[in-house]
């Protein structure tokens, strides 16, 4: 047998066996609380029509905001390869106050407390 095939061979032993271990391992023993379904933390069996506040959504959509901003703004470094690094760094410092400001503005209206 060449090497390739060893290694196929190996694989699949391994993932057979590992797969057949997975149903013998865990215990079953349910009680009420795993039988029970979840739904992120509210009461199934109570009113669907529970009030969620708006304040979740903009702390929601500050971190995806600002969780672009990093993935735009991480190939930064390799801009001083460009024509004009000082324009990209100016760009991209542009855009970095820019979000910051907004912060800081929703910050000092209180846009960002839990509790008023």
């Amino acid at each position: 047998m060449n090497l390739v095939s060893t290694v196929f061979l190996i694989t699949a032993t391994l993932s057979i066996v590992l797969a057949l271990v997975s149903f013998w391992v865990p215990q079953m023993t349910p009680d009420h609380e795993k039988l029970s379904p979840y739904e992120c933390g509210f009461d199934p069996l109570g009113t669907a029509r529970l009030p969620f506040s708006l304040r979740f959504f903009l702390v929601a959509i500050l971190f995806l905001l600002f969780d672009l901003e990093i993935a735009l703004l991480l190939p930064l470094p390799w801009a001083d390869q460009l024509a004009s690094p000082l324009l990209t760094f100016f760009w991209a410092s542009s855009i970095l106050i820019l979000l910051t400001l907004g912060l800081v503005y929703e910050w000092l209206q209180g846009g960002l407390e839990w509790a008023e």
